[in-house]
């Protein structure tokens, strides 16, 4: 029976020992205003720093209208946003209604409303927030200002009713993307693709709005019509002035965390920083003896005693009975009788607890190194190690891939440490890394590949290593001892062609031959591909990296496919980026090489104009539609950037762009190929 009870002790001590560390305390704040003010409007309970009217309020950024006459309805500032709620801790909700666009029997839009929102303050949270499209016909864009102009993108499409799932928000009826940080201001923008002449009987219209992610769930009623449900919450995120912690407590008059039981952070979402009371106690922290003493004891949720709780100040402490021992904690050993022939018990256990906590963690730490060894080789198996191992027998050892180990990568890469990103997107994020060789490389994690498709995979890498091509990136080899394969790639030292056309301090800077030069470059390197039976499938400006010498140099080939030599197309999930994906593609899942030349030619038009491929300043929102309208309506000049319309030969800028029509037409078949795109802008660069 005692050993028994031993075991049972040395049980209830890892239990322990368990909770203790995954456990966490949580705070929960009051509503307090500042003292004689109004704490409510309506509905809505008002905290500090937020108030009414002068003197209740922290500064004008904090001011509520209370609009008595209007059943109690609540406004942020003097702008027409309605608040929904506000929390102590750092966020609110205000209310917003969707953009939408809505069509007749004739296919005709008749209906429509934008959605926007403009804040001076109090960044949309990118946690908490969604942006969501609906419909199935549907393209949508938001876009504004962050610390930089950013945009994004929602297409949602289905070809019958019976296609869509209920809350499934996945692109089939309804797609949704996340908010990224400090965004102040938006716009929502709707375009569909047929008229909804394909969906009309059951989706009549598209729509397009910001979400609280927790408060929207889709479902197939609402593509009928969504109108009727008017108000979506947004949760915005609030933090005091544009100060840190730091630079606001050294001027302690200003200083907004006033209770001395308060702790300070600052905001991970736009400039400030908030208050919350310490741990063990709750209140409003803004405010002077705002936090008071959680009374653990008298919640029984928020203590883990069996039988004697003490409230003490800020914490609590459980104790058992006189004649038990323990520590008479739920999570503890309780509490139970103490007798005199227990104390050799006690004493023996507390020696064997010891020895056996010793041995645990020698066994722990040689099952950690086996576990680790043991998941590497089953990481390196379903990554396909084994069958390329096999394949690089039949290569020549300086033409295939190499795989590199895992400590190799780390080292190389400082532990995949931050400071080495260079890089991220949809399909991975680029690390820069300096192998042992003193060779510079660049390491792609790539996302979790298709179990399914290891095979092919495979071949990819084994296909990819080997093509020898000046303006395309060399893959050295990869790593399949991680969840998620690791592509190494040679480094290119210039960044991309898109920072070079777009970014502030490097836009108009590229001469209009330079332009030429790389489009020729770039367009030789895609014919060289496509004669491979490769289609890259994500052609775009971010995607082109240039060297010292301003070399175009293709990469990211984290979607391109292979496609059999007997075959000129293959059907796949619809992959790419918003802006160049060739229509043809998104709406027959039908990949050919012509979705290649669609994407090049908007990368052409963004060397002829300068303006992004989502461009806010065009009335079409999107590069490839206004520049097509600009041509039709014999406006080519007018749309060109500053320096290549002064430098370009007038014959040379209306062959350029005769040639990105061509490739921007849209059906596939009446595309030229990339070879013959090379050939034309050969000719284009002999023209004096």
């Amino acid at each position: 029976m005692e050993i028994n009870s031993q075991y049972a002790t040395i049980q209830q001590l890892l239990l322990l020992a368990v909770a203790l560390a995954a456990a966490s305390e949580t705070t929960q704040a009051s509503a307090q205003p500042m003292p004689g003010c109004p704490d409510r409007c309506g509905d809505l309970n008002i905290p500090f720093p937020f108030g009414t009217k002068e003197g209740c309020y922290l500064n004008k950024d904090f001011l509520i209208t209370c609009n008595a006459s209007n059943n109690y309805e609540a406004f942020l500032g003097e702008t027409n946003i309605t608040v929904l709620s506000i929390s102590v801790e750092g966020q609110l909700r205000i209310s917003t209604s969707p953009a939408y666009d809505c069509y007749d029997s004739s296919f005709h839009s008749t209906i429509s409303q934008t959605s926007d929102l403009s804040l001076d303050k109090f960044p949309l949270s990118y946690t908490e927030n969604k942006f969501t499209a609906v419909g199935c016909d549907t393209d949508t864009i938001i876009q504004g200002f962050q610390a930089k102009e950013y945009a994004a993108g929602c297409i949602s499409y289905c070809g019958e009713f019976g296609d869509v799932v209920n809350g499934s928000c996945i692109g089939m009826g309804c797609c949704q993307t996340f908010i990224p940080k400090d965004v102040l201001e938006f716009e929502v923008s709707i375009y569909s693709f047929f008229s909804h002449s394909i969906v009309w009987d059951f989706n009549p219209c598209s729509y397009a709005f910001v979400v609280e992610a927790n408060a929207y769930n889709f479902s197939t009623l609402d593509l009928a019509d969504l109108r009727n449900e008017t108000i979506f919450p947004v949760v915005l995120d609030w933090a005091i002035g544009n100060e840190t912690c730091d630079d606001a407590r050294k001027n302690q008059e200003t200083y907004a965390c006033k209770d001395n039981k308060s702790i300070c952070y600052d905001s991970d979402n736009g400039p400030g920083y908030r208050c919350n009371c310490s741990e063990g106690y709750w209140g409003n922290p803004y405010l002077v003896n705002g936090c008071k003493d959680v009374n653990e004891c008298e919640i029984s949720s928020l203590n883990k005693c069996t039988d004697i709780c003490l409230n003490t100040v800020g914490n609590y402490t459980c104790s058992c009975p006189k004649g038990y021992h323990g520590d008479g904690r739920k999570d503890g050993n309780g509490c139970s009788a103490t007798t005199k022939s227990h104390i050799g018990v006690i004493a023996g256990t507390s020696i064997g607890l010891v020895v056996l906590f010793a041995g645990i963690s020698f066994s722990i730490l040689i099952i950690q190194r086996r576990s680790q060894t043991r998941l590497r080789k089953e990481f390196f198996e379903q990554n396909g190690g084994f069958l390329l191992q096999r394949l690089l027998t039949h290569k020549s050892s300086t033409d295939a891939a190499k795989i590199f180990t895992e400590e190799v990568l780390k080292k190389a890469t400082n532990n995949f440490s931050k400071s080495m990103v260079i890089g991220q997107g949809g399909f991975g994020v680029v690390y820069k890394g300096n192998l042992s060789d003193e060779r510079i490389v660049a390491i792609k994690r790539s996302k979790a590949i298709d179990r399914t498709q290891i095979e092919q995979f495979v071949n990819e890498v084994i296909v990819l290593s080997q093509i020898h091509h000046p303006n395309v990136v060399k893959l050295l080899g990869c790593c399949l001892e991680t969840s998620v394969p690791l592509l190494v790639y040679e480094f290119i030292s210039n960044g991309t062609l898109f920072h070079h056309i777009h970014d502030d301090g490097c836009a108009h800077t590229l001469p209009w031959e330079t332009r030429l030069r790389m489009a020729e470059e770039t367009a030789g390197a895609f014919a060289y591909m496509h004669s491979m039976q490769i289609i890259h499938r994500d052609v775009k400006s971010a995607n082109i990296l240039l060297d010292d010498k301003f070399t175009a140099i293709v990469s990211d080939f984290g979607v391109s496919r292979l496609v059999p030599f007997d075959e000129e197309q293959i059907s796949t999930l619809v992959q790419g980026t918003l802006g160049y994906m060739d229509p043809e593609y998104f709406q027959s899942g039908i990949l050919t090489e012509k979705s290649d030349v669609y994407s090049f030619g908007v990368v052409l038009v963004e060397l002829l104009t300068g303006k992004k491929a989502i461009c806010s300043e065009c009335a079409e929102k999107s590069l490839a539609l206004y520049f097509i309208s600009s041509l039709r309506d014999g406006r080519l000049f007018e749309i060109l950037e500053d320096r290549v319309k002064e430098e370009g030969n007038a014959e040379q800028l209306e062959r350029v762009a005769e040639i990105a029509r061509s490739c921007l037409r849209l059906e596939g078949e009446q595309r030229p190929t990339m070879k013959e795109v090379v050939e034309d802008l050969e000719m284009v660069r002999s023209i004096a």
